[in-house]
């Protein structure tokens, strides 16, 4: 009799055996339906001598239900999904679980009924149907789907079907993707591209793995530069997966992709229907998918012969993923590409210190691309100091700024305006009782965002319509909008300049692909004068047309006292600055901030990033911070505060003495209360060479505590709230 030890999607449970049935083929990967009660789990079949468990005995066994029509796992996946479960602290079901992302996948060839808008309009229309078809669009899927888009019933979405206004179409659901053409649309290089490109085609051809910064100025080409060893690893019948920090870079990134190898390649992201999803999956666990490009998530999909990742942006702290599994992609990236005994290359303009030390100590190679392609130069950066040269009473940019901009718009030419805050202010008070909207769901402020008019918690979701009177004293008219977001910047930018056309990017405006295509474009016709956006807008995007950017608040990152601050302030601030000049027009920068003489702000302004850097590294290996040293949260929650705090103290007294690490709190978390939720935090620092996992999976072995108490632990944190 044969037994299979397979890992079902449940993170409660552990390995599982199950008896193979005469006749069914079961290997390690295999992708299997097991009962587990009354119920059927999806689950994989994993090698038993690496997942050792309580034996049982073979007449205990149950039967496995079947096995998917999908090709088995990979080796090579296998061994990161045990890594990253190990590295991370987490049950290997949930990192599995983002292999399986398409569970409709694992069925055989089919087609499918989507729905989509005829352009007919009902005769009898509701607010519910005028609402559905007017976020519906063009946009097509299943029922379900489009009635979460429209923020409506099913029922909405069937009447709407039913009057005609709405119509199914079928679906195929493995029509093939068409394929790259390596030799389409070649670039021509320059001399320093072209070397760096011939060391990444090498390494491609060499198929080992070896990991790559690199490292170029923004407008450098480095996209130009890595496709040429996209088209190696094309021409060779080998698959490229290229990370993208944000969704809303998926569509510029398939404009460019299209132009130099004549077809889009495959997207992986959360605005796929369920039907892309499944022939996305499909095509990627078959091998015919031969370039993937997709967030974070898209790292674990089971690709049958990988031989190329790239991460782009790789500076971005968008890659830490900050729910389920608190995984950093970029460092997932490169363990994948060791698995797979494929390079790996981190392209950015601005390295994190951490990759940087990686080069330092040799694991990395670093290629440079210094200097910007053909004709664009770095564009001019220059401070303004907000205490000699403030803005007029009641607004927030500079009289210099606006003067920059006026200009700008008399040469016909495109301004960006920076500022990282979404909304219209972060907080509303009232002036006659000084009562604030606070989220009745987490320590967090309620944002007015004036354009839905609406307070919005950026935590949790929760929002509510602006009232008119104080909730406290029920004065009316006396809510008063404290601090700029974006919405009032475009508020001042509108009245300052009332001929010139503006828009305002943020995640609440760009939340798709289409809606990022649609930007590009009207940005490229010239449809746009001042854009004024989020960090949504620092990254990926090239207006020839667009020659000034300012940075409306310099400081705002620096706050909070986040280990990362400065780093990260200099990172954004010196994307955005690349926003400008990019084609022949030479570009402007104006940075609004309150401390010139600031590290961070003087580095930006010479362009020494190396000795900020410098000066960042040597801080953070006194205080052995990573990368010379080790963090790693442990958040304790619950919906009830007292057993929260409870389980916290008792994690805190059992704390292991371990020498070189300490263990601080637990302390209420800076976000004391998030979704419902009170919180409290541990933190463990620890010299580098230390186990930490060992030490805390031993820890919290020890400790019991509710059900109702939720602990996780973060290893190598990035969000300290």
């Amino acid at each position: 009799m044969s037994r299979a030890r397979v890992i079902v999607l449940n993170s409660a449970l552990g390995p599982l055996d199950y008896r193979i049935p005469r006749g069914m083929h079961v290997e390690p990967g295999s992708i299997v339906v097991a009962p587990l009660g009354p119920r059927q789990l999806i689950g994989v079949a994993w090698e038993a001598e690496r997942l050792p468990t309580e034996e049982v005995g073979d007449n205990r066994l149950r039967n496995l239900m079947g096995v998917a029509d999908a090709p088995p796992i990979p080796a090579p996946l296998r061994r990161l999904i045990e890594w990253t479960a190990n590295y991370y602290l987490a049950p290997l079901a949930s990192v599995l679980r983002m292999s399986l992302a398409s569970i409709s996948a694992l069925e055989g060839g089919k087609t499918v009924i989507e729905y989509r808008a005829t352009g007919e309009i009902p005769e009898r229309m509701t607010a519910q149907r005028e609402q559905a078809l007017a976020r519906i669009g063009d946009r097509q899927g299943l029922i379900r789907e489009l009635a979460t888009i429209a923020d409506v019933s099913d029922g909405v979405i069937r009447g709407l079907v039913k009057a005609g206004a709405i119509e199914g179409v079928t679906v195929d659901l493995d029509t093939p993707y068409p394929m790259p053409d390596p030799a389409f649309g070649q670039p021509e290089l320059s001399g320093e591209q072209a070397g760096v490109a011939a060391t990444l085609r090498d390494a491609v051809t060499d198929a080992a793995f070896q990991p790559f910064l690199l490292d170029g100025v923004t407008g450098s080409g480095k996209t130009e530069v890595y496709f040429e060893a996209v088209a190696a690893a094309i021409a060779a019948g080998r698959q490229t997966l290229v990370l993208l920090p944000e969704i809303a870079l998926t569509e510029p990134f398939l404009k460019r992709f299209h132009a130099r190898f004549g077809v889009e390649p495959v997207a992986w992201h959360s605005g796929l229907r369920q039907s892309q999803r499944r022939r996305a999956w499909r095509a990627i666990a078959s091998g015919e998918a031969m370039v993937t490009v997709g967030a974070r998530s898209s790292l674990f999909l089971p690709y049958k012969n990988l031989g190329l990742i790239v991460v782009d942006e790789a500076h971005e702290t968008s890659f830490k993923q900050e729910e389920g599994v608190h995984y950093h992609a970029r460092d997932v990236a490169v363990m994948r590409g060791h698995f797979e005994q494929c390079p790996v290359i981190l392209a950015s303009a601005t390295p994190a210190i951490e990759t940087r030390q990686q080069v330092a100590l040799g694991r990395y190679t670093e290629l440079k691309l210094p200097g910007r392609y053909g004709v664009a130069e770095m564009p001019e950066i220059t401070a303004i100091d907000l205490i000699a040269d403030p803005p007029m009473r009641g607004r927030w940019l500079a009289p210099k700024l606006v003067n920059a901009i006026e200009a700008t718009l008399e040469r016909k030419e495109q301004a960006l305006l920076f500022l990282n805050r979404r909304g219209y202010a972060p907080l509303t008070l009232c002036r006659t009782c000084g009562h604030r909207f606070q989220c009745p769901n987490c320590t967090a402020w309620m944002v007015e965002h004036r354009l839905i008019n609406r307070l919005a918690c950026h935590h949790c979701g929760h929002t509510f319509p602006t009232p008119r009177a104080c909730p406290e004293c029920k004065d009316e008219d006396s809510l008063v909008a404290c601090g700029p977001g974006v919405e009032r910047i475009a508020d001042e930018v509108a009245a300052l300049f009332p001929d010139a056309k503006t828009a305002i990017v943020t995640s609440d405006t760009i939340w798709s692909p289409a809606k990022a295509a649609e930007f590009v474009n009207r940005m490229e016709v010239g449809d746009i004068d001042i854009v004024v956006g989020t960090q949504l807008v620092t990254k990926g995007y090239h207006f020839p047309n667009l020659t000034l950017v300012g940075v409306v608040d310099a400081d705002l990152g620096l706050e909070g006292g986040d280990l990362r601050a400065a780093e990260r302030s200099f990172q954004q601030i010196m994307q955005v600055s690349g926003r400008a000049g990019r084609g022949e027009k030479p570009g402007t920068v104006l940075i609004q901030t309150h401390s010139p003489g600031a590290p961070v702000m003087r580095a930006l302004v010479s362009g020494d990033a190396e000795s900020f850097y410098a000066a960042e590294t040597e801080a953070r290996r006194e205080a052995g911070a990573p990368p010379f040293g080790r963090f790693a949260a442990i958040i304790v929650s619950s919906e009830d505060k007292a057993a929260a705090l409870e389980t916290a103290r008792a994690i805190g007294r059992a704390a292991p003495r371990v020498d070189e690490m300490q263990v601080y709190g637990p302390a209420p978390a800076p976000l004391a209360m998030l979704r419902g939720r009170h919180r409290f935090r541990l933190l463990v620092h620890a010299r580098r060479a230390l186990d930490v996992q060992d030490v805390i999976r031993d820890w919290l072995g020890g400790v019991e505590w509710s059900a109702k108490v939720r602990v996780v632990v973060d290893v190598d944190p990035y969000n300290f709230l």
